[in-house]
């Protein structure tokens, strides 16, 4: 089933480079979690390494708009400025207000907490309070759902079936609605899943409840991103160097029209085979496009018909969480890349301890 719900399916592609997109309707998010807080390599941000992005941002010519305005222009297919950026940071940990904070506020920037509000109604020490929250919404700061307890929401608790599931997923997402609402007087419908995880179940329920969602695979948001499952870029941690991240927010997405499975959680086949649809390339080089599976590297990329849809598998079995496969084209003069990215998930057996 075609996946392009921002807009109507396109299909006009006539050889490896085709002429741009009447419209421009794309953006990146960007993702943080912590900042300075060297004590969690894998999710912090250096305060030197963030300064230098936003430098980076500040002097070549991007723009940061909020993300809620971001996805009002994908659903309404209008255009954007192109380099246009979303800064969302999720956890509402303490250092989001000590560090990240004044350093947005003084350059006048938007940005998007997602906050788990467990956490901040126990009193946790690392996080944020809500009256912290509340001074940093009064000077522009959005705060949008990230659940109540932050759980791994794809598993199973007990014998619990697929209407226990649902139930306790919702109170748990509505739990996180009215506390926002309650502590600071409004909440978007905007969603992004604990720790980037989605299956199919859990994306319909959360279209269902009426929220756009977000993940953290790699890529653009654009014409054809499903809203069930918008992409951020991670750039804190291992994915947190200036070259890497140069790359990411240039970045432009691939058209993908429709991609089989949709869903990232794997059952027995761990090197799952994905076919992908394209729609008008715009000025991407598909006679360039490459293909990576986490860990493993680049996988050969089989065109099931020219410049329209291919398939990629993994060489070799993908290990149990959370892995990717991602695919890249540059642009006519080769200075960005057009991405997109599949996560998959695969649960730990059901006999393993």
């Amino acid at each position: 089933m075609t996946r392009s719900l921002f807009a109507a399916a396109l299909l006009c592609l006539a050889g490896a480079v085709h002429p741009a997109l009447a419209d421009d309707a794309h953006a990146v998010a960007l993702v943080y979690h912590r900042f300075g807080e060297s004590k969690y390599p894998s999710t912090d941000i250096t305060l030197k390494r963030f300064d230098a992005q936003l430098d980076y941002l500040a002097n070549n010519g991007y723009t940061v708009w909020p993300l809620a305005r971001i996805v009002r222009y994908l659903k309404d297919d209008k255009p954007m400025p192109d380099k246009t950026i979303a800064i969302t940071i999720d956890d509402a940990f303490e250092s989001v207000y000590t560090q990240a904070y004044p350093r947005l506020k003084a350059r006048g920037w938007p940005f998007t907490v997602f906050v788990s509000t467990d956490a901040v109604d126990r009193h946790f020490d690392a996080f944020m309070t809500w009256d912290q929250m509340r001074k940093m919404q009064a000077h522009g700061v959005t705060f949008a759902n990230h659940t109540a307890s932050h759980d791994h929401l794809l598993f199973r608790k007990g014998e619990e079936d697929e209407t226990a599931w649902r139930q306790r997923v919702t109170a748990d997402i509505d739990k996180a609605q009215r506390r926002l609402k309650a502590e600071l007087g409004r909440a978007p419908m905007l969603f992004a899943y604990p720790y980037g995880e989605y299956n199919a179940a859990l994306a319909d329920l959360v279209a269902e409840l009426g929220y756009t969602a977000f993940g953290q695979q790699s890529g653009a948001m654009g014409h054809y991103t499903d809203p069930r499952a918008l992409p951020r870029y991670p750039v804190a941690g291992p994915y947190g160097a200036m070259p890497q991240f140069k790359t990411k927010v240039a970045s432009l997405p691939l058209p993908v029209m429709d991609y089989e499975p949709w869903d990232p959680e794997l059952d027995e086949d761990r090197r799952p085979r994905l076919v992908v649809t394209l729609g008008d390339a715009g000025g991407a080089r598909l006679d360039e496009l490459k293909c990576y599976v986490s860990h493993q590297g680049e996988t050969k990329v089989q065109w099931l018909d020219k410049y329209t849809q291919f398939a990629i598998q993994a060489p070799h079995k993908l290990p149990e969480g959370r892995s990717r496969y991602n695919c890249t084209a540059p642009n006519r003069d080769r200075s960005r890349y057009y991405w997109f990215s599949q996560q998959w998930i695969a649960l730990p057996d059901e006999d393993s301890d």
